[in-house]
């Protein structure tokens, strides 16, 4: 598989990432740890050496599979963690850091990020200035190779731009939720700064497996998505309709159509999950498929007949 900058920072990262949420099992429901021990493996077999993680899954279960799963490899593959909002503060932001490379088994984090903005989730505001000084620092000591930021607006993320380097931002982002084209990206394209998409097929919509009268088991968080609410499911399915044929003249599923649209945008790579080996497989293919720019701007299309109905709250959740 390809590889692509990571901003200005010279790591390299695959286009397709494996996403690891779903490892740390906490809101998710039927995760089974040897299964996604298995799933990363084949992840790292299929060419998808980048693998993002975060402090809070499953208060750091997920960094310890991966940790677990990829040790004997760990030259090779990229790490991208982050620091939950209310560690944010200098020396917490430190103590983060180093739970979560001794979590992951490693002495150096590829790419460490803030989770969400000082100040959500009930968190404390902490200056950026004052978790960017921290971050700088860990990366001038050489825990951490490059610094990113998680959930932030343009207006976040030029003001974290002031007070060091940053490399990626990640967004929720897929052809169903694409709030971060009106905002960060041309920011993002203008700076070198990569979009790492979180839900790039809008948390399984994008498979094409789940019908409109779909209900989730107790304690998934996905009831809570706003995609999944029944306002939005006839347009949904409509638009999985017509973007059928276009899978199948390109010889592509629908969640691989999805996702090769996806890292086609500018300066996007795709942070794909996957609680099997299979689902992980099929998702790397995803980044040989090429499609033209008639496919492209027919995809466009279809997906604006879904975001063009959503309100503009960024967060994807009704928590």
């Amino acid at each position: 598989m390809e590889k692509r900058s990571l901003g200005r920072s010279g790591v390299k990262i695959t286009p397709i990432i494996m996403g690891t949420w779903q490892a740390g099992r906490d809101m998710w429901v039927g995760i089974n740890d040897s299964q996604t021990t298995k799933a990363i493996r084949a992840a790292f077999d299929a060419g998808i050496t980048t693998i993002d993680t975060a402090a809070i899954y499953g208060d750091g279960h997920s960094e310890r599979i991966v940790g677990e799963a990829l040790a004997s490899v760990r030259d090779k593959v990229v790490y991208a963690s982050k620091v939950f909002p209310h560690h944010l503060q200098y020396d917490k932001v430190f103590e983060a850091c180093h739970r979560s490379l001794k979590n992951l088994k490693t002495d150096y984090m590829d790419l460490y990020q803030i989770h969400w903005p000082a100040g959500t989730w009930g968190s404390k505001h902490v200056p950026i200035e004052e978790t960017m000084g921290a971050l700088n620092d860990l990366k001038q000591q050489g825990k951490i190779r490059a610094v990113g930021v998680s959930n932030f607006s343009r207006s976040q993320l030029e003001e974290a731009s002031q007070h060091g380097q940053i490399d990626s931002l990640q967004p929720p982002y897929s052809l169903f939720w694409r709030h971060v084209e009106k905002d960060a990206m041309p920011y993002c394209v203008q700076n070198s700064i990569t979009i790492l998409a979180y839900s790039p097929l809008a948390q399984g919509l994008l498979t094409g497996k789940f019908g409109p009268d779909h209900e989730f088991a107790k304690g998934d968080h996905r009831s809570k998505n706003k995609l999944f609410q029944p306002d939005n499911q006839q347009r949904i399915q409509k638009a999985l309709g017509k973007l059928r044929p276009i899978a199948e003249r390109n010889q592509a599923t629908l969640a691989q159509l999805a996702l090769a649209w996806l890292i086609a945008q500018p300066k996007t790579c795709a942070i794909a999950g996957a609680r099997s080996p299979e689902q992980i497989i099929q998702n790397a293919k995803a980044a040989g498929i090429s499609l033209s720019a008639e496919d492209l701007a027919e995809i466009d299309t279809i997906g604006r007949s879904v975001t063009a109905h959503l309100d503009d709250n960024p967060v994807m959740w009704d928590f």
